[in-house]
Parts: structure tokens; C-alpha cells; sequence
């Protein structure tokens, strides 16, 4: 018993005690604040795109795998993060994080050509991983359960706000200087947290013992399943999925590894990622959620900017000011939110998250191309107070129910959840807008032709406006082609606005499969 106990708390703090030292607490803040940019940095280009794009000389496929390069590196390295914790321990992990992503930052700043970009993004975004289920773990395992109700709003709004005002933030810095200040900004603050990470973090001990039982094949085959993964689902609504051979190939290559991947996980003498945790039933529904809530989180930071791009001819900074709703509701909820939590069942919280989410999309299903500013305004409220009520509890829920030396590992994989969920959301949206738009468009060319008096007429008062403009008819059709184009583009936001409203009414209902948790406010800090 003593050597079983010896290992436990080599991994994780003995028991905390109810009272925090300042010193952990702002160790902790810390931290957060280096998952927010790492977080930050996955939309934080979105906007700026077309920027980069310019600067770097660079077609509109290479310009994509700025940010694709970024999510492929960072979904592999999410789960490993959790071996690597326990083997190098939270403060040597987090410092090599910070280091690392502050100087794959820099050089992507200074980077003249695409390629050296992506090569740089990739780095950047592989190193950056480990600072967030990092964050997590540290959460669960550091602070006791009655701070619960604390500390998980605040990974929860930052999980949550940070890809919210990702191209917002991208679009002021990119307005007010250039795009290679999206990378520069990280650099003093990067600096900054390193140090400080080394100076004050003192959670656990590393087991450096751990490296001598590192599995590459479990690794490669984790980076073969996951990557093919992230770049199927990213890449295949562009090259028209399976009919693309890249596509085809990957997808193959996905199944393999996946195969070899759970093969070594479940033999493996020290697997790269444990998942005995989804054995909790807790756990296994609460990556669900995360899963689920991915498709939404990520999934409405793209539509939303699309919808204003593409209908409203927006700028970057226009709709970064129209978006910041959302990440202003996030802010000012998360403390009720963990108020509630310490009084309500957090099942109940969670399902009212989701319906509040499905009532903003519900919201939108009737939105036509003069929805500005105030008509996004309920819509963006219920969306950001129904992220932060339903991702909190599921953190919560997740991970806070688990032994404590289950958690490094379980942070891996509840993260991963959630960005799994975000690039499959982005390819169904796609999906379905490209489908509908085609759809509507056949529907609109059956309704307007030469027999519909009211589209003749418009087409007459067209041609008159051209008139001694060159060939008034001609341009006049083209017009009336890009009239009819945008209709069906905006009737194709409202179809998937509806389908992700059923999808979350439908997912609020399976919240009755959670087993009810404790209530973090009546439990014992575990230090008496």
C-alpha cells in the first residue's frame, strides 16, 4: 500500500487543503492566461486570411493550411500531453510549452515564404497543445472540490471565449498594424508566463522513469489516426470528399492507425493515452457533451463571420464589433454560472446551456440578408450565456468526478473531444451550405424565368440603371445572377441554423443519462 500510495502522490498534490496559497493561485492564473493564447491562436488568423495570403505571395489552398497545419499539430499533441505531464512534470511540461509556442510565434512573424509558415504554424500549435488539458488537469487536482465552482469558470470561459473573439482580436491587430503582429503579440507575454511558470508552479514531481517506456508506435499511430482525421474532415468539403484521391488516401491511412492506435493503447506495458477513464460513465458522457459542444462553439464562430462576409460585405473589424456579443455574454455569465452551480444540479444546467444555445440558433432560421447588428444581438446573447451554462458543469462533470490519478491523462482526451467536435461541425456546415445553396439555387432558377412578371419587371428596372454603361442587358443578368446566388447562400445559413437547433433540443434530453453528481460547495476540500 505505501508504494502504491508513494506513486500516487508523485503524480498528483496529496489531498489539497481548503486553503490556496497565493502563490498557486496566481501560478495558476498564469497558466490560464498561456491556454488563452494557445486557444486564441487557432481563429485568431481567420480573419486575416486574405492578409497573410498577400504578404506571403500565397494561393487560396496553401494560404488554408495556415490554420489547418496549426489544428492537425495540435489535436495530436492534445492527448499526449497527459503521458508527458506525469512524466516530465506540470512545471517542466508547461515551461517547454510556453518556450516553445513563444518562439515557433516569433518566427512565424518573421517568415517570408507559405511554406516556412506552415512549417512554423504546425510547431506553434503542436508546442502550444500541452498548455491546455495542462490547464485542465492542474484544475482538478490542485485546487479542492468546494473551489470547483471557482476555478471552473474560468477554464471554461477561456476554453470557450477565446476561439469566440479569436477573429475579432485578429481583426483589430490586423486593421491597426499588420498580420505579422498576430504573432508578435504572443512573444512578451509567452516570455512572461514561461518564467513566471518556473518560478511559482510547484503542483507535482516529475517521474522521468515514465520516458523509458515511451511508445512510438503507439505514437505514430496516434499522429497517423488523428492527423488523417483533422485533415479529412478539413479539407474535405473543398475537394468534393472521397471523390478527391488525397482525400481517399488519408482516410485509409485514418483507418489504419486508428486500428494500430487502440491496438497499442490496449497492449501497450505504458500506453501514450490511457483511456480506462471513459469506464467512468460520467466521464464518457461528459466528453460527449464536449464533443458535441465543439460542433457549436467552433461551428458558430465560422457561419456567423461567413454569413456577414459573404451576405453583408463586411470587413475584418466590422464583423470582429458585431461578434464581441457573444464573447461579452461569455465574460459577464461566468461568475452567475458558477453561483448556480454550487445551488442547481448541474444536469440542469447543462440542459438549460444547450436549450438557451438551440433558442439562438432558433432565432436565426428565419434570417434574411438585412440581418445586421440587432437582429444578431438575442441570438449572439443566447449563444454565449448557453456555452458558458452548459461547457462549465460538463468540465465539472467530466473531470472533477474522476480519482485524481486518472486526470492528467482524462484531460488529454476531454480536450480532444471538443476539437474533434469543432472539425467535424466546420465539415458539416460546410456540407450542408454547399448542398442547400446548390438546392435553392435550382429552386429560385424554376421560379424566376421569363413567365414570373414580377422578376421581368426587375430585370427592366436593371437594364434601365445600366443604361450607357456598355451592354445594359448583359449587366443586368449578371446582376440579377448575384441577387438570386446570394438568396440561396442566405436561405442555406437558415437551413443549418435549423438543423443545429433540433441537434441541441436533442442532445438537452440526454442529460437524464448522467449519473448526478456531488456538489462541489457541500464537499469536503479532501485535505481533513
Amino acid at each position: 500500500m505505501s508504494a502504491s500510495t508513494t506513486a500516487t502522490a508523485g503524480a498528483v498534490p496529496q489531498a489539497p487543503s481548503e486553503h490556496v496559497p497565493a502563490s498557486r493561485l496566481i501560478a495558476f492564473l498564469i497558466m490560464v492566461f498561456g491556454m488563452f493564447m494557445s486557444i486564441l491562436d487557432i481563429q485568431i488568423v481567420s480573419a486575416s486570411l486574405s492578409e497573410i495570403q498577400a504578404g506571403l505571395s500565397a494561393s487560396s489552398s496553401e494560404v488554408s493550411w495556415v490554420q489547418t497545419s496549426y489544428l492537425i499539430a495540435e489535436v495530436i499533441a492534445i492527448p499526449l500531453s497527459g503521458f508527458l505531464s506525469r512524466a516530465l512534470g506540470t512545471r517542466n511540461l508547461f515551461a517547454i510549452s510556453a518556450a516553445g509556442f513563444t518562439f515557433a510565434s516569433l518566427m512565424c512573424g518573421l517568415t517570408s515564404s507559405i511554406t516556412e509558415m506552415i512549417v512554423w504554424r504546425a510547431i506553434q500549435g503542436f508546442l502550444g497543445a500541452g498548455m491546455i488539458p495542462t490547464v485542465f488537469a492542474s484544475a482538478y487536482t490542485v485546487f479542492p472540490r468546494s473551489k470547483f465552482n471557482l476555478v471552473g469558470p474560468i477554464i471554461g470561459l477561456v476554453a470557450t471565449l477565446a476561439p469566440t473573439i479569436g477573429p475579432t482580436v485578429g481583426g483589430y491587430i490586423t486593421d491597426l498594424m499588420s498580420w505579422h503582429w498576430l504573432f508578435f503579440i504572443n512573444v512578451v507575454p509567452g516570455i512572461g508566463i514561461t518564467i513566471g511558470v518556473l518560478m511559482l508552479v510547484d503542483f507535482d514531481e516529475p517521474h522521468y522513469e515514465l520516458l523509458d517506456h515511451f511508445d512510438w508506435w503507439g505514437l505514430l499511430f496516434m499522429a497517423g489516426f488523428l492527423g488523417s482525421l483533422e485533415y479529412v474532415l478539413e479539407e474535405g468539403h473543398r475537394n468534393d470528399w472521397f471523390s478527391d484521391e488525397s482525400i481517399f488516401i488519408f482516410a485509409i491511412v485514418c483507418a489504419v492507425c486508428a486500428v494500430g492506435f487502440f491496438w497499442r493503447v490496449l497492449t501497450a506495458r505504458e500506453p501514450i493515452v490511457d483511456i480506462r477513464a471513459f469506464t467512468n460513465r460520467n466521464f464518457a458522457f461528459g466528453c460527449l457533451f464536449s464533443f458535441c459542444v465543439g460542433i457549436g462553439l467552433y461551428g458558430l464562430t465560422y457561419i456567423y463571420p461567413r454569413y456577414l462576409a459573404e451576405v453583408r460585405g463586411y470587413s475584418a473589424l466590422m464583423i470582429g464589433e458585431t461578434m464581441f456579443v457573444s464573447g461579452i455574454a461569455m465574460f459577464l455569465s461566468a461568475p452567475l454560472v458558477g453561483r448556480l452551480m454550487t445551488l442547481v444540479d448541474m444536469r440542469i444546467l447543462i440542459a438549460i446551456g444547450l436549450l438557451l444555445f438551440a433558442a439562438g440558433t432558433w432565432l436565426m432560421t428565419g434570417i434574411t440578408r438585412d440581418y445586421d447588428f440587432y437582429e444578431l444581438l438575442w441570438p449572439q446573447i443566447f449563444r454565449g450565456v448557453g456555452m458558458m451554462m452548459a461547457m462549465v458543469p460538463v468540465n465539472n462533470i467530466a473531470l472533477g468526478t474522476l480519482p485524481p490519478e486518472r486526470v492528467k491523462n482524462a484531460s488529454g482526451l476531454f480536450n480532444l473531444t471538443r476539437n474533434l467536435g469543432g472539425a467535424l461541425g466546420l465539415a458539416l456546415i460546410n456540407t450542408i451550405l454547399d448542398g442547400r445553396t446548390d438546392f435553392h439555387i435550382s429552386r429560385l432558377h424554376d421560379k424566376v424565368n421569363w413567365g414570373n412578371a414580377q422578376a421581368v419587371d426587375f430585370l427592366n428596372m436593371l437594364t434601365q440603371k445600366f443604361q450607357g454603361m456598355g451592354d445594359a442587358s448583359l449587366m443586368a443578368l449578371k446582376q440579377f445572377n448575384q441577387i438570386v446566388h446570394r438568396q440561396a447562400v442566405t436561405m442555406s445559413f437558415g437551413d443549418a441554423f435549423f438543423l443545429l437547433t433540433i441537434f441541441y433540443v436533442g442532445l438537452s434530453t440526454l442529460v437524464v443519462l448522467v449519473a448526478k453528481p456531488a456538489n462541489p460547495a457541500a464537499a469536503g476540500g479532501g485535505g481533513h
